[in-house]
């Protein structure tokens, strides 16, 4: 339990967060504001991790009385605003047990062995010769032991092309939801979120041991699907889907709520769909360095309208009728 609460962000930060997120929504954020803004992210980790955790959980926003929107934009020292932005840390800041799970999940990514930030990618040489590259926003732990080699994926998504071991001990690749064995091969694994793990394998085999569920061996070419519980179908790998490694994002009829949160990985703030036109098809080649470009492109070839509230808020939301 320490250890739980001593990751615990501070009220005071949690505060400051919110009120930054009113700041930048206001009409006069400037310049100016958005550099005093990074500069109070940067003065401490706290300050990050604060607000990665409103860039990742802002959508309850969505859901807010109206009053309580509107008071967050009135005058800045008006009590009806201290007392709105206090309530903004509480949606933003869900208490009780499960605000102590996302802070340990939370702690888990920055406390990791290694991770990328937001549009960041890593290629890193283990001690065996094993190479290990990291998308965007992605965090590993290594644990090399004299029986095994370990990595845990807390967040993201890695491709492996693991090295013949001359110790020959197994390499596994742990998630929350199971374990991976290599069997000599090259293979993605992908974890989005707390739903599931994604794994696609390239080269040689890999062996997918979900928590609860029976085994499934993949073989070069085969993709899937599994939670703790469950594995689903075997499907072909698409070559496509490693084009990140650089720095491009192609898609072939890919739902627009998968791709904006592939997207998201390399733009700050937050990027939202709204859920009626999140199964709309995306196909093409994106430059995953131009954001801004990706998202105009968005906006010219699908029905539907990109929504700057400000430059770190975006929604994309139906084209109006006028539209």
């Amino acid at each position: 339990m320490d250890t739980v609460l001593s990751s615990t962000i501070p009220a005071e930060v949690r505060l400051q967060a919110a009120s930054w997120l009113v700041e930048l929504q206001s009409e006069q954020a400037n310049d100016a504001t958005r550099s005093a803004w990074q500069a109070w992210r940067a003065a401490h980790q706290d300050h990050e991790r604060a607000w990665q955790k409103v860039a990742a959980f802002s959508a309850r926003l969505d859901q807010l009385p109206p009053a309580l929107a509107q008071a967050t934009l009135a005058a800045p020292r008006s009590a009806a605003r201290r007392r709105a932005v206090q309530a903004l840390a509480v949606a933003l800041f869900a208490g009780g047990a499960a605000w102590m799970l996302e802070e340990q999940a939370s702690w888990r990514q920055w406390s990791a062995d290694r991770r990328t930030g937001t549009g960041q990618r890593s290629s890193l040489a283990l001690a065996d010769g094993t190479i290990v590259e990291m998308n965007a926003s992605s965090a590993i732990d290594i644990d090399y032991s004299g029986s095994e080699r370990v990595l845990r994926l807390i967040d993201g998504e890695i491709m492996v092309t693991t090295a013949k071991d001359v110790a020959e001990r197994p390499f596994y690749v742990y998630t929350g939801h199971g374990r991976l064995q290599a069997l000599g091969t090259r293979f993605s694994v992908s974890r989005a979120g707390c739903r599931q793990t994604e794994v696609a394998v390239y080269d040689g085999a890999v062996e997918v041991r979900p928590l609860d569920a029976s085994p499934q061996r993949l073989q070069a070419g085969q993709m899937l699907h599994f939670s703790d519980a469950a594995v689903g179908p075997l499907q072909a790998a698409d070559e496509n889907a490693s084009v990140w490694l650089q720095g491009m994002l192609v898609a072939t009829d890919m739902p627009l709520e998968r791709f904006v949160a592939a997207l998201a990985r390399y733009r700050h703030g937050r990027l939202a769909v709204d859920p009626a036109i999140a199964a709309l098809k995306v196909s093409g080649t994106y430059p995953l360095a131009d954001t801004d470009k990706v998202l105009d492109m968005l906006g010219k070839t699908l029905p539907l309208q990109v929504r700057y509230m400000t430059r770190y808020w975006v929604t994309l939301a139906p084209r109006s009728a006028r539209g």
